[in-house]
């Protein structure tokens, strides 16, 4: 593999990282070459299975924990700075949704998302930014990946708390890029459209629905395992070295299909 697109020695953490989206990135990171990879979230077995299937490629360790709370964001980075002087990547990926129609929308909806959708990346950062900085170099920035949705951009449907998050989570993308450009750290953000996840699954998991869903794309299917790792590969490899305050969509053509791009 050209070094352009190699994470060899690179030690990367990955939140949401025991399915979807997060799983995706943490195996395409091992396909890279990366030496260690830590994974998070709160289910502890669905966690263990995963950094066990990802340890066949390269080092994995599982740190389960609760990021949509401070002291939650502190027990993951207590459990990196134990072992590590320094990191070079950062996957903020744990997030949720909350459905409901407008007119019964809950308080606890509101809370539940923001709490994991944008402060728990923000405290997450926040404790783990010494570590990313430690390892930054003009040559080769540290990197952070946020985790948006094409639900930032555009209108509709009833997951109101959700697309709020995830517009804040680009503007927030934003604004570190700006301020920790001189940490020699970049930040960009992946908006992903429709993938296989948990959250998509009552979707992506129903014949019906998901051929719906396709033919709303232009390219004609939802992603992809290697779409979305050919994507966070190209942002934490020295490819995309010179690249920060960027949000990517990756929904196949979605969002301008819908005059949303």
């Amino acid at each position: 593999m050209s070094d352009l697109y190699s994470l060899k020695g690179k030690i990367a953490v990955v939140t949401g990282g025991s399915r979807g989206i997060g799983f995706m990135i943490a195996n395409g990171f091992a396909d890279a070459g990366a030496e260690k990879i830590y994974i998070s979230s709160r289910k502890a077995e669905d966690l263990k299975a995963a950094a066990a299937e990802i340890s066949k490629k390269t080092t994995c360790i599982a740190v389960p924990a609760d990021l949509s709370t401070e002291a939650g964001a502190k027990v993951l980075a207590d459990a990196i700075r134990a072992d590590e002087k320094g990191i070079d990547i950062l996957v903020n990926n744990a997030g949720a949704t909350w459905g409901a129609p407008f007119e019964e929308f809950p308080s606890k909806g509101w809370d539940r998302v923001l709490d994991i959708n944008v402060k728990g990346p923000f405290f997450l950062t926040k404790e783990l930014h010494p570590l990313l900085k430690a390892n930054a170099t003009d040559a080769d920035p540290s990197r952070i990946i946020n985790i948006g949705s094409v639900a930032g951009f555009g209108v509709g449907g009833v997951a109101f708390s959700y697309g709020a998050s995830k517009a804040a989570i680009h503007q927030m993308t934003k604004n570190w890029a700006n301020q920790f450009a001189a940490d020699r750290i970049t930040v960009n953000a992946i908006a992903p459209g429709p993938f296989p996840s948990k959250m998509m699954a009552f979707i992506t998991e129903d014949e019906k629905a998901r051929a719906v869903m396709e033919a709303r794309v232009p390219l004609g299917r939802i992603g992809n395992p290697d779409d979305m790792a050919g994507l966070a590969v190209f942002l934490t490899a020295k490819s995309a070295a010179w690249m920060t305050g960027v949000i990517i969509p990756l929904d196949g053509g979605g969002l301008v299909a819908r005059g949303d791009g």
